[in-house]
């Protein structure tokens, strides 16, 4: 790597970091210190946990393992470890409170820089530090906790802190749309291996081949959605596996999460307003088992994994698979939406410039996209830079999601990324695409 090229690199890693950093303070410098501490969900950590796990994370992993330093809070490790600590137990551990949480971060991340600017990061160096791998990946788990910290406000009751404008108007083109895209029977390359900051469980690349089947254009929408709820597909057990039933029963589920009926009108509340909902937004707060049954019922099914890479970055003029369905060129706000740049979904048929090959439209960015596929190890797969990454989580106990969501950065979001939840969960800002198989008469 040249001068050049290795300052490049630094400007890119160091604006990661601060884009990150930018957004965990908006997140959390809106609420006051009881709404930081406060548990506003089970399923979710307090507020202040997050803040003070994202500068504990950057500590081991830039301070101390990238720059050999000594260590600034040892006595907070195992206090901010995800995998000692469920979600539920945090409240009652002694956190820092706002104010120290801030003051670590800030002290870690002026050693971290610190680091970064005294680190070599050569490509046929460490595997930890080659092309800033290491740095990378702090930028991104950040990113992730700062969805997470989204999600969190979503959950929350009481006034509204957040605000964002509205997504661009769906453009002309969207209501003529197909209603579903070919995607043609043929090999194509799944995952990566030449992509410097993907994490483990996206490598490595290897060939699938795939038989022809047809996919929704865009997400479902809230309108489509609420077909399948007027004709008593909540209540129909024809649409719903076995473990979903139970789950649908349990759990009284009758519609996506935060909607609520009054009169004829559904209303949805999102980050402390409630609104009607809109037709044209895909639908989000869905479970697995809710996707899943919707397809049922739809005569669809959901796509797999690899169904779902393939349409989203195989070129066929080409035969290479891109890094985004529009090509290796880094998202703009015309491409997706991503980077909390709004605080909902986009209409359906949105964002034409960011259509794949195969002519869908908004595969990154909008809603995690739920998958019928369970988290599992590519061919090859070799755990990196840790075990718990990835590996704990491989089984049929979690479903694969693509994609990407409004609240998701750039930087954690590509045509490779691989996230993994719960079937249950609905907290997450996820919907879903249907797809079907093509018969042979279809392929030509």
């Amino acid at each position: 790597m040249n001068q050049h090229d290795s300052t490049d690199l630094r400007t890119r890693i160091a604006a990661a970091l601060e884009t990150s950093r930018r957004r965990t303070l908006g997140l959390t410098d809106c609420l006051d210190e009881d709404g930081l501490k406060a548990q506003h969900s089970p399923l979710m950590s307090p507020l202040v946990w997050d803040l003070a796990h994202i500068g504990n994370q950057e500590e081991l992993w830039l301070v101390r393992d990238a720059g050999g330093r000594a260590a600034i809070r040892p006595d907070l490790d195992h206090l901010y470890d995800a995998f000692q600590h469920p979600r539920a137990d945090r409240p009652a551990l002694p956190l820092l409170d706002p104010e120290p949480a801030r003051g670590y971060l800030r002290q870690v991340r002026e050693q971290a820089l610190e680091v970064l600017d005294g680190t070599a990061l050569d490509p046929d160096g460490p595997p930890l530090l080659a092309e800033g791998f290491v740095f990378g990946m702090i930028a991104q788990h950040e990113q992730q906790h700062d969805e997470t910290m989204l999600a969190t406000h979503q959950l929350r009751q009481g006034p509204a802190v957040l605000d964002a404008p509205a997504p661009p108007a769906a453009p002309a083109d969207a209501a003529a749309l197909p209603t579903e895209v070919l995607v043609p029977a043929g090999p194509f390359t799944m995952g990566t291996s030449t992509d410097p900051w993907a994490l483990d469980n996206e490598r490595p690349a290897h060939t699938v081949e795939l038989p022809g089947y047809w996919l929704d254009t865009t997400p479902v929408t809230n309108a489509a959605y609420q077909e399948f709820i007027a004709d008593g597909g909540y209540r129909d057990p024809r649409w719903w596996t076995p473990a979903g039933l139970r789950h649908r029963e349990q759990a009284g589920l009758s519609a996506p999460l935060f909607w609520q009926l009054d009169g004829d009108t559904w209303l949805r509340r999102r980050f402390g307003r409630t609104e009607p909902v809109p037709g044209d937004e895909p639908v989000v707060h869905v479970c697995w088992y809710e996707a899943d049954a919707y397809a049922r019922w739809a005569g669809r099914r959901l796509p797999s994994e690899a169904e779902w890479e393939k349409a989203a970055r195989l070129d066929p003029a080409t035969g290479r698979s891109r890094r985004y369905p529009w090509g290796d060129q880094e998202p703009t706000a015309e491409h997706a939406n991503l980077g909390q740049r709004h605080l909902q979904p986009a209409p359906a048929g949105s964002y034409p410039l960011g259509s794949a090959p195969s002519g869908a439209r908004q595969l990154i960015g909008d809603v995690w996209e739920w998958t019928g596929s369970d988290f599992a190890p590519y061919p090859g797969f070799n755990a990196f830079p840790y075990k718990e990454y990835s590996e704990v989580f491989f089984g049929p106990d979690y479903k694969v999601l693509r994609g990407g969501a409004f609240g998701v950065d750039p930087v954690a979001c590509r045509g490779t990324f691989r996230n993994w939840d719960y079937p249950i969960r609905r907290q997450i800002f996820s919907g879903f695409r249907t797809a079907r198989d093509a018969a042979p008469s279809e392929l030509g």
